[in-house]
């Protein structure tokens, strides 16, 4: 048998799709909860100054969840049957399904103070990811820091809009 390197690479650009587009449709997964225009919650509730624009957030996820996805891509082709990258895909997975449910809380639930939990414990998946992957294949948990620089941002913002609406 002989080894065929256009199927490979094939197999590869199959697998990056695959991880950036999973990472961006599951992304999108808390645009269900988020509502920011005219007569929401999150319209009506007092926000710090620093607060960005509304219309920034959806490029910079997209942005985001992209990265996210190349990374997934990279610890993955590392082969799935190590231990190391099972345990990697296994906490990214669960950072994830933070990242999700913190959309669900903050803005299903109009709730800054479950948004706060959940945030911060995904600050602390994020790292945890960052710390696997890094493990795995460097290149993986560097493109993670835009993702964990954002997450902390949005940490700042969610504490004092759960500190300005009391």
């Amino acid at each position: 048998m002989t080894h065929d390197a256009s199927t490979d690479k094939k197999t590869m650009i199959l697998q990056l799709s695959i991880a950036v587009i999973l990472c961006v449709l599951l992304g999108s997964l808390g645009g269900f909860f988020t509502g920011t225009g005219p007569g929401s919650w999150y319209e009506s509730i007092e926000k710090p100054s620093f607060n960005p624009p509304g219309w920034i957030f959806a490029p910079m996820w997209t942005f985001l969840f992209i990265l996210m996805g190349i990374s997934l891509f990279l610890v993955w082709d590392c082969g799935i049957a190590r231990r190391d990258v099972q345990i990697a895909i296994a906490v990214f997975g669960i950072q994830f399904l933070f990242n999700i449910l913190w959309s669900f809380f903050f803005f299903g639930l109009e709730s800054p103070i479950l948004g706060l939990i959940d945030i911060i414990i995904l600050d602390v998946m994020i790292i945890a990811t960052i710390g696997c992957f890094y493990r795995v294949r460097k290149k993986a948990a560097y493109l993670l820091i835009p993702y964990l620089a954002w997450v902390c941002f949005a940490t700042i913002l969610n504490f004092m809009i759960y500190h300005l609406n009391p």
